[in-house]
């Protein structure tokens, strides 16, 4: 079954960049930029359709797509040029693929959460004993911890996971009776844990209570799900930055196919519709990385390009001037280059841990 399971997490990861790729394409259809070509997958085409001004069609790798438009990256003379556009419908253009991935993440979230009959939540359930910051001017059983030396905890799991990364003290924002408390310097300590074994942490007991799941809670959950990707995006990415986490935790395109192949494996024992389940949810988190990740202000990906766009309007601005098509494509391609190699790096790592 595992040759089956790889082609289900290629086709998953594939069908999430091509719906990127149909971000750009539904966006600048709408602003009237000319597209070329709209196509799903990579390599030889398998099939064609030329419909009005675009060639639409379908490759042989399932591994994403694209959406060519006139004019990327220099002025071809035509008035219909993305180049052309203006600033903000740019914008719009490149803002849409990001866009796209996350409201498929949210969707993807929402039908997880429709069978759903309880959520869980980050509420204190207890303390350890040697716990020494109790009472009303310290956290309560019962307090909905918020969060975590600023970082917002919204499913249950989120306190656990920064209190992982916590130092030698953390600040504990709680909400109690619709009021919002702020506990600092929490001391990471040495606790008895309920088993009676010594334990080195903060000694809190969270995540063991529930609410009941109406339609209302699946919505918000969903959405708090979707938010809750994004930030742990950026807090992996911080992670990195500050050395807390190196090249090892990194995956390319294989590291994730190989992933989602190992969960649906182990999802395996517990029936198809767990399997099916478990590559949803993955599907969901992929979806809003890609959209973060996609963001980043790195030249040849979309916020690189926004940034050049803010570039240009504070250009514009101050010295009435934008920088030239000419040297925006070669930063462009100087990054996808820089990217490229990158990612050449990441896949060397992720085909090592294979074996």
């Amino acid at each position: 079954m595992t040759i089956v399971y790889i082609l289900a997490a290629l086709f998953v990861f594939g069908l999430l960049v091509a719906v990127h790729e149909l971000g750009h394409f539904l966006a600048a259809k709408a602003c009237g930029v000319r597209v070329n070509e709209f196509s799903i997958g990579m390599g030889p085409a398998i099939w064609t359709k030329e419909k009005g001004e675009t060639l639409y069609a379908l490759r042989a790798l399932p591994v994403g797509g694209y959406c060519a438009m006139e004019g990327e990256d220099e002025d071809t003379g035509d008035e219909r040029a993305f180049t052309r556009q203006s600033g903000w419908k740019k914008f719009i253009i490149l803002v849409a693929g990001a866009g796209m991935n996350f409201l498929t993440g949210v969707v993807i979230l929402l039908a997880l959460y429709a069978g759903t009959q309880t959520v869980y939540t980050d509420q204190i359930a207890g303390f350890a004993p040697e716990f020494s910051q109790q009472g009303e001017e310290g956290l309560m059983e019962g307090d909905l911890i918020y969060r975590i030396d600023g970082y917002r905890t919204y499913l249950a799991g989120d306190a656990q996971m920064f209190l992982s990364y916590g130092g030698d003290t953390v600040d504990i924002e709680v909400v109690r009776d619709g009021e919002h408390i702020l506990v600092e310097d929490v001391p990471r300590t040495t606790y008895t844990g309920t088993d009676g074994q010594p334990y080195t942490g903060y000694g809190l007991l969270v995540g063991s209570s529930g609410r009941e799941a109406t339609l209302g809670v699946k919505l918000q959950y969903a959405w708090y799900n979707a938010v809750d990707y994004v930030q742990l995006a950026w807090f992996s990415l911080v992670q990195l930055v500050t050395g807390n986490a190196g090249m090892q935790d990194l995956s390319g395109p294989v590291g994730i196919v190989s992933i989602m192949t190992e969960t649906s494996e182990a999802a395996s024992q517990y029936g198809v519709l767990v399997v099916v389940r478990s590559l949803a949810n993955f599907a969901a988190l992929l979806a809003v990385n890609l959209a973060v990740m996609n963001l980043l202000p790195i030249p040849a990906l979309d916020g690189g390009r926004i940034f050049l766009l803010l570039v240009d309007a504070v250009g514009m601005l101050l010295f009435r001037k934008k920088v030239p098509e000419k040297y925006q494509a070669a930063v462009n391609t100087a990054g996808f280059v820089v990217l490229m190699g990158f990612m050449l790096i990441v896949t060397v790592f992720d085909v090592f841990r294979l074996f």
